[in-house]
C-alpha cells in the first residue's frame, strides 16, 4: 500500500514572520493523528530561510510515535560530514529508527549560489562533496574508528551514538535528471524527485533500477517516492491563482518557471485524488504532499483523499 507524507511549512512560517515552532509541532501531531505515514521538513540556510530541519525533526520525533520523519531535502554539501553523522545518528535514536534522510544538490539558481558562497562551499563541486560526505557518514555510523584523507581528514575518528538502524537511516536522492537517476541507482536507497509526470515516472524509475543492477545492487530494494505540490479548491481558478502566488513568493521567481520544474496540482478534491493515484499506479510507493497554504484545511482534505484511495 502506498504511503502518504506531509511537508511542514517551515519556509512559509518564516516568510510570514512567524518564527515560533509551536504551530509547526501542532501540525505534525495533527498529521500523525489524521493517519499520514510521514512528516517532512525542507532545508535551506540563506537562500530560502527556514527552521533547521534536523533540530526541528528532533522535536517532531519527541511529539510523535508512528510517522516516519524525513528531510525533503537536506543539502549535505553545506555541512561538515563528521558533524552531520553525529547529528543524524542522534536524531535517528530520538526517532527510534523512523528517520529517512532525503538529500539533494540544489538547483542552479542565483540565491542557491549565494548560499553556497555564504557557507564557504564551492557550488561547482557540490555533487562530489555530497557523495563523499555521505560515504564518510556511513563509515562513521559503523561505530568503528575511521581514517579518512580526502576532502575531509579524519584520524581514528568515531562518533556516538550509532544510528538506531544499523548502517544508518535510508538515504533518498532528490534528483530528477538522468545523472541523478543513475546516481540514485548506484549509491542510494530511494529516488525522491519532483519533476516527472505520471507518464514519465515508470521509465525513469526503470532507469534507477537498471543503474542499481549494473552496480551490483538489488534494484527492488530502492524506494520510488515523489514530491508533489497541491492547492486543493473546487474553484479551479482560485486554486490556480493560489498555487501561482505560492510558488512565486516561495522561490522569488515567476510561477511558470517553477511549475515547469516541479509537478503541481490546482483543483478539486476528486482531481487531486486521481492525480495522486496516478503516481502510485506509475510506481511511486511513497508520495509526499506540500500544500500551498491553508494547512489545517489541506491536511483534512489530504486525509480524506488517503481514505478514499483505500490507503488507510
Amino acid at each position: 500500500m502506498p504511503k502518504l507524507g506531509y511537508l511542514l511549512p517551515t519556509r512559509e512560517r518564516v516568510m510570514e514572520n512567524h518564527h515560533e515552532t509551536g504551530s509547526l509541532l501542532a501540525l505534525a501531531e495533527k498529521a500523525e493523528g489524521l493517519g499520514y505515514d510521514s512528516i517532512w521538513v525542507g532545508d535551506s540556510v540563506t537562500a530560502r530561510p527556514r527552521h533547521d530541519p534536523l533540530t526541528l525533526l528532533a522535536a517532531v520525533a519527541a511529539r510523535t510515535k508512528k510517522a516516519e520523519l524525513g528531510t525533503a531535502v537536506l543539502l549535505p554539501a553545506l555541512r561538515n560530514p563528521v558533524l552531520l553523522a553525529h547529528q543524524v545518528a542522534t536524531l535517528d535514536r530520538i526517532a527510534e529508527g523512523r528517520l529517512i534522510l532525503g538529500i539533494g544538490i540544489a538547483a542552479d539558481m542565483p540565491a542557491i549560489r549565494l548560499e553556497f558562497e555564504a557557507m564557504g562551499v564551492p557550488f561547482d563541486k557540490r555533487v562530489g562533496r555530497m557523495n563523499e560526505a555521505i560515504r564518510l557518514c556511513k563509515a562513521l555510523w559503523t561505530g568503528k574508528p575511521v581514517d579518512w584523507n580526502k576532502l575531509w581528514t579524519v584520524k581514528q575518528g568515531t562518533v556516538g551514538p550509532t544510528p538506531h538502524r544499523p548502517g544508518g537511516p535510508p538515504i533518498w536522492f532528490g534528483g530528477g535528471l538522468p545523472a541523478g537517476r543513475e546516481r540514485t541507482g548506484k549509491l542510494y536507497d530511494g529516488w525522491f524527485p519532483n519533476l516527472p509526470t505520471p507518464g514519465e515516472y515508470p521509465t525513469q524509475m526503470a532507469e534507477v533500477r537498471a543503474a542499481a543492477k549494473a552496480a551490483g545492487r538489488d534494484p527492488k530494494a530502492i524506494t520510488g517516492a515523489m514530491y508533489l505540490t497541491l492547492a486543493i479548491d473546487d474553484d479551479t481558478r482560485r486554486a490556480d491563482a493560489r498555487i501561482d502566488s505560492y510558488l512565486a513568493h516561495y522561490y522569488g521567481v515567476p510561477a511558470a518557471q517553477m511549475r515547469a520544474r516541479q509537478r503541481s496540482y490546482a483543483g478539486g478534491v476528486a482531481g487531486a485524488a486521481a492525480w495522486i493515484r496516478s503516481y502510485a499506479d506509475a510506481g511511486a510507493s511513497h508520495i509526499m504532499l506540500r500544500f500551498a497554504g491553508d494547512h489545517e484545511r489541506h491536511l483534512e482534505q489530504g486525509a480524506k483523499i488517503r481514505k478514499e484511495l483505500g490507503w488507510s
